[in-house]
């Protein structure tokens, strides 16, 4: 077995997590690659040094060469590795060093024993599904969480939505959210949205802030197409995968459906 180790670059870390860390994997006498980033910033705190042939290029999946990555932060770096490393099919598993712990949820305490668990092949693999986004550009966008629309300024947009080409709603207030299970415990259960079991086939569609009080989170089948039509007198709204936001004019319709790839966990 081999281990990619992933974190974001310019994370503040702590000296004696990371070395830690590099113990536990020593112990276990599981090899391990790391990002270049992530490298960078752990010989500047400890100052150990890497080999050359122990960093991979994210961006380069023929540098991978691994059997699970381990995401070393918070959710919000367990996101990015899920978003690049993890969109090649190795498996994520997460170990909380940050502040907020949900999809990171094996604690640095509990850091040996998973390792230990990996390399005796106590675990297993779940499937999760990514949301594909489509309008913005060229290129279509991913997320593992969830999808939004939100008002840019101080007035309330408007968002008709169609789910297979029947409109279901035009969403008035600060803008509408849609969700994966994994993505059911974060933005979209703030706003009112039901917690969903991981191996649900479904997505949630949810308002935020609706002016109509009788608009309320519906639950879709993930083989729907969504379309999202704007409506926000002129000003630009925005739109976020997964919190990474974009500049989303006035008109604008964007496409959501289920990825045809997806992430495993």
């Amino acid at each position: 077995m081999k281990i990619m180790l992933y974190s974001r670059p310019g994370t503040r870390h702590i000296a004696g997590d990371l070395r830690n860390l590099f113990a536990a994997l020593n112990r276990c006498k599981i090899p391990f690659k790391m990002n270049c980033g992530f490298a960078a910033d752990a010989s500047n705190v400890t100052g150990m040094e890497f080999r050359a042939e122990d960093i991979y290029d994210p961006a380069d999946p023929s540098t991978y060469g691994s059997d699970i990555a381990l995401s070393y932060g918070g959710d919000g770096t367990f996101l990015e590795c899920a978003k690049t490393v993890g969109m090649s099919g190795v498996p994520v598993l997460g170990i909380n060093s940050g502040r907020l712990g949900f999809l990171a949820n094996v604690s640095k305490e509990g850091l040996p024993q998973a390792l230990i668990d990996l390399k005796q092949g106590r675990y297993g693999v779940r499937e999760s599904p990514l949301l594909e986004i489509r309008g913005r550009a060229a290129e279509p966008v991913y997320a593992f969480n969830e999808f939004s629309i939100q008002r840019g300024g101080t007035d309330m947009i408007a968002v008709e939505t169609y789910v297979d080409g029947e409109m279901v709603a035009t969403y008035w207030g600060d803008g509408v959210i849609l969700s994966t299970p994994a993505g059911s415990t974060a933005y979209c259960l703030s706003v009112g949205g039901p917690v969903v079991a991981p191996d649900c086939e479904c997505f949630v569609l949810a308002p935020i802030a609706p002016h109509n009080l009788t608009m309320r989170p519906i639950v879709l089948p993930d083989t729907s197409t969504v379309e999202f039509r704007i409506s926000s007198r002129g000003q630009d709204t925005a739109s976020a995968a997964d919190g990474e936001s974009f500049d989303t004019p006035d008109g604008a319709a964007l496409t959501v459906k289920r990825a045809d790839r997806s992430v495993f966990l």
